[in-house]
């Protein structure tokens, strides 16, 4: 599990790796991840959009902006907590991503939250030992 703090917003993560979804031999490999949003601070805030890097193990980048998460723009007064499942393919058996959520106050305030950047391993990357 990776986990941040900002602003009194706890993001956590716990990618899976998705081998009934891979192929290894067409050099697809997929993972799912659980994001957990919690609002530990004292004010209400709302999630508005996603901005996510993604980086394979050939050192290639995709970005990814826009609106909410899996559709959905969820509003968190203190306390409480949204849970959402999604996932990424890659053209190599491992990579990492990270990103971040413009959140909003009720007074229209903007601030990024972090999401940790996580690692994205698979049993079928080579292991090298020095």
């Amino acid at each position: 599990m990776y986990e941040t703090v900002t602003r009194g917003i706890r993001v956590a993560v716990e990618p899976h790796f998705l081998a009934d979804q891979s192929e290894p031999a067409q050099n697809r490999y997929v993972w799912a991840y659980r994001v957990t949003i919690s609002n530990d601070g004292v004010a209400p805030v709302q999630l508005r959009s996603r901005y996510w890097r993604i980086t394979d193990a050939a050192g290639r980048v995709q970005e990814v902006r826009g609106p909410g998460v899996v559709g959905k723009q969820p509003l968190l007064a203190p306390g409480e907590s949204f849970e959402y499942t999604s996932g990424t393919p890659l053209p190599t058996p491992s990579g990492f991503m990270g990103g971040a959520y413009q959140m909003q106050t009720g007074e229209g305030e903007q601030f990024d939250v972090e999401i940790p950047t996580f690692s994205l391993d698979s049993p079928h990357q080579s292991v090298i030992v020095h």
